[in-house]
């Protein structure tokens, strides 16, 4: 689909948008939920500093907390997938803005339960957990909470820091508005001098085409859009940093590390197994730019040959054949599973499907408590789209799953596990398909998909980690820092991680950091990695026909928050606080590169 045939939001057909009224019928119902919730925040009060009154009167507190963050959530979804159809409309804007900074509000009004909670302490807490049967859900709830005692504040402070969750949120909103809706990029030239017009949700596409000027020179626009807006944007993603550095200090952790991994109970050991498996790895990273050089015939690969094409042959997937085959890959999950994810695909409306204008770049997945999981993307027809809606399919599913198992208090997951699900369809899918299809042409181009997503998950990702980390190392030792420090920094990590097979322009290759709002949620990009890891595993334990094993993954996409991370990804049989799951997902990756390099030799 070319730009000039990238609809409005208003031509789209209705059939392949998101299900709005299933969250509110109309927006004048969302503003009157709106305003009940805000009036709900001084119901809270009766319970303030009174929690220890005994466990019927903790239980209603509980509810009434739940209650109304449930009711917030669902308000938020509202306006932020409004907006994210459409970044150009203002009043969609607003209603998203209003939803954050109500959420700042909730967060405030109810900061004082886990204080008073610890004041009580976790001996008498247990204690009624036995006498109160409404609390009896509650016991990993606070294992977690008095494992997490010593960075827990005071009421008052905890209060202030929830206050600043609307104003600290605004720091990635700042970033989206502008390189979403603010941005316009020159436009490309092909290689017949015909212009080809770049937007956020074009040039994807652009570098996944034949045409090597139009990649170059989309490439280009791309990154020197960027580049032209460096000291805005170094400075926005500075200050998220320093925010991070702010928490951290304010709850006395050591790091803004020890602080992301111990929030969810994450061993040390598996970030750092990460970062030294990928360095030891980076040669089979080369090998593949080797591989992909001489299939490509050109004397030097440069970074927008990173996605070219491989053979000249095409597949065009309308999405309802996409649909067909996802529902066949995961058919070893069973009926019940692949029902549900047609059923959401095709009858309830789960995902919006296509390109407009105004839309929000990528894809993910959405939803709370009582919605559906909503899936957001830019359906082009073709591999990588059918690629990314598997994707997207398996965030939803782990929700789904989550919801329809646990109690509201457990009803979220982590990131560390919830890019296991989504790569795990991946997996999944991706082996029907090279299984069913012969074709040399359509097995390179399943491959290449399968590299892409590697690409991405294995190699950018971990970059992005360790520009992360030393990101955050400066400025907590009082480093100062500007965007040509980023831009250095990105573009020797980088050149490292090419290893002299590729062509390095410094400037638009170290500006990467700027095109991934990934790197506003701090210590997010690592969990890619280890997710991708974790999916293979699982995946290899049902493909290789272990025994239960589909029932241990379900398992673990229906444990949502109930247990820490890593625990409940054992229910699926993987173990990611040892070496191994991340090492063999290197196997993997060798693997497609020594088939691709086979494939592509004659």
């Amino acid at each position: 689909m070319s730009q000039a045939t990238v609809p409005a939001r208003s031509a789209v057909d209705p059939r392949y948008t998101w299900n709005a009224p299933s969250v509110f019928a109309s927006i004048e119902a969302w503003e009157a939920e709106f305003k009940q919730v805000q009036a709900g925040l001084a119901r809270l009060d009766p319970f303030r500093g009174h929690l220890a009154g005994g466990p019927a009167v903790l239980a209603d507190a509980l509810a009434a907390v739940e209650n109304l963050v449930e009711r917030a959530y669902r308000l938020y979804v509202y306006a932020s997938m409004t907006y994210a159809t459409d970044t150009s409309d203002q009043a969609a804007a607003a209603l998203n803005g209003r939803a954050q900074g109500l959420f700042g509000q909730v967060f405030a009004a109810t900061s004082f339960v886990d204080p008073e909670m610890i004041a009580i302490g976790q001996q008498t807490l247990t204690g009624w957990l036995q006498t109160e049967p409404r609390l009896g859900i509650y016991a990993h709830y606070l294992d977690n909470l008095f494992r997490q005692q010593a960075h827990v504040r005071s009421a008052e402070v905890e209060e202030l820091l929830g206050m600043l969750a609307d104003p600290f949120g605004s720091v990635g909103m700042t970033a989206d508005l502008l390189v979403s809706a603010d941005f316009k990029f020159q436009p490309a030239t092909g290689s017949d001098g015909s212009p080809v017009e770049v937007t956020q949700g074009t040039v994807e596409r652009i570098l996944h085409e034949g045409d090597r000027a139009a990649r170059r020179t989309a490439w280009e626009s791309f990154a020197d859009q960027y580049l032209a807006y460096k000291n805005t944007l170094a400075n926005n993603l500075l200050t998220s940093v320093k925010q991070n550095v702010f928490e951290a200090r304010a709850r006395r952790y050591e790091s803004t590390l020890d602080m992301a991994l111990f929030r969810n109970n994450i061993p040390p050991q598996v970030y750092h197994n990460l970062m030294d498996i990928f360095k030891k790895n980076l040669p089979t990273w080369h090998r593949y730019w080797q591989v992909r050089r001489k299939a490509l015939g050109v004397e030097t690969l440069e970074p927008y040959d990173i996605w070219a094409p491989l053979t000249p042959a095409t597949f065009k997937i309308p999405y309802a054949q996409a649909v067909d085959s996802i529902c066949a890959g995961l058919a070893p999950m069973g009926q019940t599973y692949v029902d549900t994810v047609r059923r959401g695909c095709l009858e309830q409306r789960w995902v919006d499907v296509y390109p407009n204008l105004g839309k929000t770049p990528g894809a993910f997945s959405s939803g709370a408590y009582g919605t559906f999981p909503f899936i957001l993307l830019s359906y082009t027809d073709d591999i990588a789209s059918l690629s990314t809606l598997a994707h997207e399919l398996g965030h939803s599913m782990h929700s789904y799953l989550t919801w329809q198992t646990q109690p509201f208090v457990y009803s979220d997951y982590s990131m560390f596990v919830a890019e296991v699900a989504s790569n795990f369809h991946q997996a999944m899918v991706r082996a029907h398909l090279l299984k069913t299809n012969p074709d040399p042409a359509f097995q390179i181009s399943i491959i290449e998909e399968a590299m892409d997503n590697f690409h991405r998950y294995f190699f950018i990702m971990p970059t992005l980690a360790r520009f992360e980390l030393e990101v955050h190392r400066r400025i907590e030792a009082g480093e100062g820092l500007a965007a040509d420090d980023l831009i250095g920094l990105m573009a020797d990590l980088f050149s490292e991680g090419y290893g002299g097979e590729m062509h390095v322009d410094r400037e638009r290759v170290g500006i990467t950091w700027a095109q991934f709002g990934h790197l506003y949620v701090d210590y997010y990009v690592f969990q890619y990695a280890t997710g991708i890891s974790g999916a293979h595993a699982s995946a290899k334990r049902i493909l290789d026909g272990v025994p239960g094993a589909a029932e241990d993954h379900l398992n673990f996409l229906k444990a949502g928050g109930s247990r820490y991370p890593v625990d409940a990804l054992k229910l699926a049989g993987v173990d990611l606080s040892q070496p191994e799951p991340v090492e063999a997902a290197f196997a993997v990756l060798a693997d497609y590169v020594d088939r691709l390099e086979k494939l592509t030799a004659g």
